[in-house]
């Protein structure tokens, strides 16, 4: 039996779902229907479904025309790949219409938008599933197997830094995630994939949250107290960016010019911002500290203007300290416009270089194997779309599967970071959301 998908916003990082449903699931799934604020950016997903994979148009509907493309296409489930600040009402709207939901992370952006989301789940009983595909990436994958078979005994601390580089950290600050009404900051939009991982490593949800973070790269008065002056708020169309290392130029790539500058015309929405223009009411860079509820501390920096991108975390535990650096694959960068992170291809590529190192207390330190893996975000995307689309996915002994009460459990980690931001003060998450309890794990022999 075919299950039915229909699919609200459809910006760049739509395409990953579409490009599955329309190949590689078409015969057990169907995308039924799409949903927008912007028709122009519905009818570019529409003449790429024909003349990519000869498939048929989507019925399409205006984003006030949400229910009744549920009550007219009749999906299973609802895929939602709108901003982070709605997701909480096509979430709650396509529940209460009797479908499951599919998300992005991050799940929504505060503690008041996600109790709405878990009301709606009590009170119709459907199932929501988050799109962490970080944790079906091979080397994170192989980071909880390692800490799964006890090789450091159980967790006590984890050090975790993640470096954003010109290019892709500058993306945050030209697009509307710039503003955290929309996005809630990197804290929410981006270090949910991370404060989920911790959480999905140690097995553990977080207590109590410590932050401090600020705008210091990007912005307009960052750039002239360096003595960097820019006439332009955005970079199509104005001849003076050509030489600016951060500009984006939407007619130069067929995808940008499609989905966004030809869209402009029907909801304004600038997809090339300046990164040194205004408004930006987000941080750029932000250390947390958190204490979760095994008693796992860990220490946690986010900067989004290094000159390369990835990661370093190392955990600690009682018999030992794993370590992993992943820098990540930036070269398909270059044949690209900048900030062109959710482009359509099939694949980008794994992970530049990525290695895990145990160290044993008192014992010989070795390396651990990292399976190789073509695909989005590290080779994660593949195997995430086949756990969410295949009739029949494969076992998972890593439960790598998200639920709403896993979404939470990233999200508040970053709405107490922002909470922390403003008060200076730890925030403990029960005072904010009363997240349920984790579901008891095997214990690692210690």
């Amino acid at each position: 039996m075919t299950k039915r998908y229909a699919l609200v916003g459809t910006g760049s990082r739509a395409g990953m779902y579409i490009r599955a449903l329309a190949t590689t699931y078409r015969d057990s799934c169907s995308l039924v229907g799409l949903c927008d604020l912007n028709q122009t950016r519905m009818d570019w997903y529409n003449h790429w479904l024909r003349d990519e994979f000869n498939a048929p148009p989507c019925p399409t509907y205006h984003a006030d025309q949400f229910d009744r493309m549920l009550a007219e296409t009749h999906p299973d489930v609802v895929i939602v790949t709108t901003i982070d600040a709605t997701h909480h009402l096509y979430i709650t709207r396509a529940m209460d219409a009797g479908c499951d939901v599919i998300t992005e992370k991050p799940m929504t952006v505060d503690a008041e938008k996600t109790q709405i989301i878990f009301d709606a789940i009590v009170r119709t009983g459907r199932s929501l599933r988050v799109a962490f595909n970080y944790r079906y990436a091979p080397a994170y994958t192989r980071l909880r197997e390692v800490v799964m078979q006890g090789a450091i005994g159980r967790p006590l601390s984890v050090d975790f830094s993640w470096l954003l580089d010109t290019r892709h950290g500058a993306d945050y600050f030209r697009r509307w995630h710039r503003e955290k009404a929309n996005s809630g900051g990197l804290m929410v939009h981006k270090s949910t994939h991370h404060f989920d991982l911790v959480n999905w490593w140690i097995d553990s949800y977080p207590e109590e949250v410590f932050a401090f973070g600020d705008l210091m790269f990007y912005g307009r008065q960052n750039a002239e107290a360096r003595g960097e002056h820019y006439a332009y708020n955005r970079y199509t169309g104005h001849p003076e960016a050509a030489n600016d290392p951060f500009a984006l130029f939407l007619d130069q790539d067929p995808q940008l010019n499609g989905l966004y500058l030809q869209a402009e015309a029907e909801d304004g929405y600038l997809r090339d911002r300046n990164v040194f223009g205004e408004p930006i009411t987000i941080e750029d860079t932000m250390a947390v500290t958190v204490r979760y509820r095994s008693g796992v501390i860990l220490s946690y920096c986010l900067i989004a203007y290094s000159p390369w991108e990835g990661l370093r975390v190392a955990i600690n535990g009682t018999r030992g300290r794993v370590e992993l650096d992943v820098q990540e694959s930036t070269g398909w960068l270059k044949a690209q416009p900048a900030g062109n992170d959710h482009d359509l291809s099939a694949s980008k590529g794994a992970f530049k270089h990525a290695q895990i190192r145990v160290f044993p207390m008192f014992g010989v330190p070795y390396e651990v194997d990292i399976p190789e893996s073509e695909g989005g975000h590290g080779g994660a995307d593949p195997v995430l779309l086949e756990q969410l689309f295949s009739p029949t996915p494969p076992p998972d002994p890593f439960n790598r599967a998200a639920s709403h009460i896993d979404g939470a459990a990233s999200i508040l980690t970053g709405i107490c970071a922002n909470r922390s931001l403003i008060t200076h003060q730890a925030v403990r998450v029960r005072d904010l959301f009363d997240l349920p309890d984790k579901p008891a794990a095997k214990p690692a022999s210690s």
